[in-house]
C-alpha cells in the first residue's frame, strides 16, 4: 500500500511522508500490537520505529563527531579557546591550560581580557567588525600566564555562527627568541664588518647574479640606489693593474673550483684609491661544476700604510746604525788628518806660504767632511744635544727674518703661530736648523716663485691618529707645519725623501742630508715627522713635538766649545785605542805644555795610574773601548783618587753620554774630530773649574 501519511512527532507536531507498506506485520511487532488493530495503525507504529532509529544514528553520530572534535582539540598542541558574546571563557583545552599555566577547569568562565594583557586588548576590539563579517584573522598578541609572566602568541580568531568567538593561540615564543638572536647575531655581524671593514659577496655562476652586502657597499662608497652590482660592471671598480688578477683568479674559479686570496686595488665610487684583500670560496655541484663562489672584502687599506711605514722606519734605522758606525771610525780618522795637519802647520815657517796654503786646504776638506759627518750623526740620533724648554712660537718668530733673507725676494713668507703655550724641549740651534733645512728645501722646490707657510700649534692626537700613525702615541703636542706651493713630489720621492744623500737635484746642487738630518733632529727630540705632496700642487711636513707640560728639573750635556788654546804643566792620562788619535792628542798636549801619560785601553791605564807616583790632574778618555769602558775605568780612578778630573771623548756622541754609563748632567764633553787647539782649550776649560 503507497500513500501521505501524517505522522505524529514526539512533541506533537505533525509530519507528511510517503509511505509504501504492506499490510504484513514482522513477526517481532505482532505481539505488541493489538489484534484487532487495523492495518493503517500497524503502518504507522512501523514508520514511527524506523525514524525513532533513524533519530538515534544521528544522534550516535552527532556524538562520535563531537567525540572526534573533542579529541582533536585535546591533542592539539594550539591552544584554543571559545569566548562568549560577554567575553568569558566557555571552552578551553588543555593546552590552552598548559600554555597560561591554569589547573583543569581553571579557565572556564575567566574573562578574556584577564588574560590578554592591557596594551593588546585596546586593540583587540578592532577587529570584531572584520570577525563578524565572516573573515579570519591571525595577529600577534600577548597572553599573561597564571604566575604573571608574558606569553607571545600567534592568534587566529574566528567568528562561529552562534556569535561565540573561536581563538587559537600558538606559543611563537622560542620562534621570537630565534628571530631575535638571528637579528642580534647579524646586527653584530654587520657591525663586526663595518669594524673590520669586511664585506661579503655572492657570485651565483649558473645565473650570473651578483649579491653585495651593505659593507661591501660602503667599502665601494656607493649604495643600491646608485649601484647594482653585475658581473659586467663590477670591473670598472678595480684599478687598471689589478683587473687581469681578478679576471684570472674569477675565471680559474669558475672552469676548476679554485679559490683565491688576492691583494688588489680598487678605486670607489667617489674616485679614492684603496686596498683590499678579496678572498673566496666555491660550491660545486654533483657534477663538479662551479655553481656559486662567496667571497668577502676586507679594507686593507690602513693596514698597507702601516706596513709601509714600519717598513720606511726600519729601513731608516738600519741605514742610521751604518751611518752612526761610519761616522764614528770617519771621526777617528778625520781627527788625525785634521791634527796632524795642524802639528804640521804650527811648524812650518812662517813664510812657507805655499805649504801652509796646501795644509789649509786640508784643514778645510777635514772640516767639510766634519760637518758631512754631523749630518750624519743627526740622521743616526747619535749628536750631542742641548735641549731647553722654549716656546716653538717664540723660535719661529725669531727665525723668520733670516728666511726671509735666505728665501729671496720671489717668495712670500708667512707664519701662523697659534696663541698660548706650545713649549717643546729641544735644542735651539738643531730646531733652527730644522726650520732652515725645511725653509730651503721649499725654495728649491719653488724656482719660479711661490709661497712659504710656517705654522705653530696645539694638538692632541688622539688612538685613532696613533692607530693609523705607527710612530705616536697619543697624548698633547705641538704642531710646526711648514707648507710650500712648489712642484711637490711623487709617491717614490715621498718613500724615499728621507734618506741620506738621496737627492733630486742636479748633481753638485745638493748633498741629499738636508732632510735626512730635519729627520734626525726631529726622532732625537722625541718627535715624528709626515708629510703629504701632490705633484703640481705643493708639499706640507708637518712635525708633531711632545708638549712640555711642566717645566723639567734635569740637566743637560755641556759640550765644551773650542776656545784659544792655553797651556799648562799638569800631569793628564790619555786613554785612547785608536792609535793615529792617541798619537796626534799625545803631541797636542804635549806641544802645549802638559806631561801626557798615554794608554791603550783601560786595563793599561789603570796599571799606568798604579804605578804613577806624583798626581794625575786630568783623565782624557774615549767612551767606547774594548774590554773596559770609559765610565768604569772613570769611576775605578776617581775612586782611588778623588781629585781626579775627567773629560769623556768620543764619535759616538749621544750615544756614548746616554747609552754607554756616563751620567747626562754636567759632563765636560768633547765631540770628535777636534783640532788641537780644541783639545788644548777643553782641557784648560776642565782643569780650570772650581772644584765641585
Amino acid at each position: 500500500m503507497t500513500g501521505d501519511l501524517k505522522l505524529v512527532r514526539p512533541d506533537g507536531s505533525m509530519r507528511r511522508v510517503r509511505s509504501s507498506s504492506k499490510a504484513t506485520v514482522a513477526p517481532g511487532l505482532q505481539l505488541l500490537l493489538p489484534r484487532d488493530a487495523t492495518d493503517r495503525e500497524r503502518t504507522e507504529h512501523v514508520v514511527r520505529e524506523n525514524e525513532d532509529a533513524a533519530r538515534a544514528r544521528a544522534e550516535q553520530a552527532l556524538r562520535a563527531s563531537e567525540e572526534r572534535y573533542r579529541s582533536l582539540v585535546e591533542q592539539s598542541s594550539d591552544a584554543i579557546f571559545v569566548v562568549d558574546a560577554d567575553g568569558h571563557v566557555v571552552e578551553a583545552n588543555t593546552a590552552s591550560e598548559q600554555l597560561l599555566g591554569y589547573a583543569p577547569g581553571a579557565l572556564l568562565a575567566r574573562r578574556w581580557d584577564e588574560l590578554i594583557t592591557p596594551e593588546d586588548m585596546a586593540s583587540h576590539p578592532l577587529h570584531f567588525a572584520d570577525l563578524r563579517a565572516g573573515q579570519s584573522l591571525r595577529f600577534e598578541r600577548q597572553l599573561r600566564r597564571a604566575d604573571g609572566v608574558v606569553v607571545r602568541v600567534e592568534l587566529s580568531a574566528k567568528m562561529l555562527s552562534d556569535g561565540r568567538l573561536l581563538e587559537i593561540a600558538r606559543d611563537i615564543g622560542e620562534r621570537k627568541r630565534a628571530e631575535e638572536a638571528l637579528r642580534r647575531t647579524t646586527q653584530l655581524l654587520e657591525a663586526t664588518q663595518a669594524v673590520a671593514r669586511v664585506g661579503g659577496w655572492e657570485l651565483d655562476v649558473v645565473h650570473g647574479a651578483l649579491f653585495w652586502t651593505d659593507e661591501t657597499y660602503r667599502i665601494h662608497e656607493t649604495s643600491p640606489a646608485e649601484y647594482s652590482p653585475a658581473v659586467a660592471t663590477a670591473i670598472q671598480f678595480y684599478a687598471p693593474e689589478s683587473i687581469p688578477l681578478i679576471t684570472a683568479a674569477v675565471q680559474d674559479a669558475i672552469e676548476h673550483g679554485t679559490p683565491f686570496d688576492l691583494e688588489l686595488d680598487l678605486i670607489t665610487a667617489t674616485g679614492r684609491r684603496i686596498s683590499v684583500r678579496a678572498t673566496s670560496t666555491v660550491t660545486m655541484d654533483d657534477q663538479g661544476r662551479t655553481v656559486k663562489i662567496n667571497g668577502a672584502f676586507q679594507d686593507i687599506t690602513a693596514r698597507k700604510r702601516l706596513e709601509a711605514q714600519l717598513l720606511q722606519s726600519q729601513r731608516l734605522e738600519a741605514v742610521g746604525q751604518l751611518a752612526g758606525g761610519i761616522a764614528h771610525d770617519f771621526n777617528n780618522l778625520l781627527t788625525a788628518i785634521r791634527g796632524y795637519s795642524e802639528l804640521i802647520r804650527g811648524h812650518l815657517p812662517t813664510d812657507d806660504a805655499l805649504n801652509r796654503a796646501d795644509i789649509d786646504q786640508v784643514v778645510l776638506a777635514s772640516d767639510r767632511a766634519a760637518a758631512l759627518v754631523r749630518q750624519l750623526l743627526a740622521f743616526s740620533r747619535r749628536q750631542v744635544l742641548q735641549p731647553e724648554v722654549l716656546e716653538s712660537a717664540a723660535i719661529v718668530e725669531g727665525i723668520a727674518p733670516m728666511l726671509r733673507r735666505l728665501l729671496g725676494e720671489h717668495i712670500e713668507l708667512s707664519t701662523r703661530t697659534a696663541p698660548g703655550p706650545g713649549r717643546v724641549k729641544v735644542d735651539p740651534s738643531q730646531f733652527e736648523q730644522v726650520i732652515v733645512n725645511l725653509a730651503v728645501n721649499a725654495r728649491d722646490a719653488m724656482p719660479d716663485g711661490g709661497k712659504l707657510t710656517i705654522e705653530t700649534a696645539n694638538v692632541e692626537l688622539g688612538q685613532d691618529y696613533a692607530a693609523a700613525h705607527a710612530e705616536v702615541t697619543p697624548g698633547p703636542y705641538v704642531l710646526l707645519a711648514v707648507s710650500d706651493t712648489g712642484v711637490g713630489m711623487d709617491l717614490e720621492t715621498q718613500r724615499r725623501i728621507f734618506e741620506p744623500f738621496f737627492t733630486t737635484k742636479e748633481p753638485g746642487k745638493g748633498t741629499g742630508m738636508g732632510l735626512a738630518t730635519v729627520y734626525g733632529i726631529v726622532k732625537q727630540s722625541g718627535g715624528s715627522i709626515f708629510l703629504y705632496s701632490e705633484l703640481g700642487r705643493g708639499t706640507t711636513f708637518r712635525i708633531y713635538l711632545p708638549r712640555v707640560i711642566d717645566e723639567p728639573t734635569a740637566g743637560v750635556v755641556e759640550t765644551l766649545a773650542p776656545r784659544p788654546s792655553s797651556s799648562g804643566t799638569e800631569t793628564i792620562l790619555l786613554v785612547e785605542d785608536e792609535p793615529a788619535v792617541r798619537g796626534f792628542a799625545r803631541r797636542a798636549l804635549e806641544e802645549h805644555g802638559y806631561m801626557v801619560l798615554e794608554a791603550t785601553g783601560g786595563a793599561d791605564a789603570l796599571a799606568i795610574a798604579a804605578s804613577q807616583v806624583g798626581p794625575i790632574a786630568l783623565l782624557v778618555t774615549d767612551v767606547i773601548m774594548p774590554g773596559l769602558q770609559g765610565h768604569q775605568l772613570a769611576e775605578q780612578l776617581t775612586a782611588a783618587r778623588p781629585e781626579l778630573r775627567v773629560l769623556y771623548v768620543s764619535g759616538f756622541t749621544e750615544n756614548s753620554v746616554i747609552h754607554h754609563g756616563v751620567p747626562d748632567h754636567g759632563v765636560p764633553f768633547l765631540s770628535k774630530p777636534f783640532g788641537a787647539d780644541a783639545l788644548a782649550a777643553a782641557v784648560r776649560r776642565v782643569l780650570d773649574e772650581p772644584a765641585g
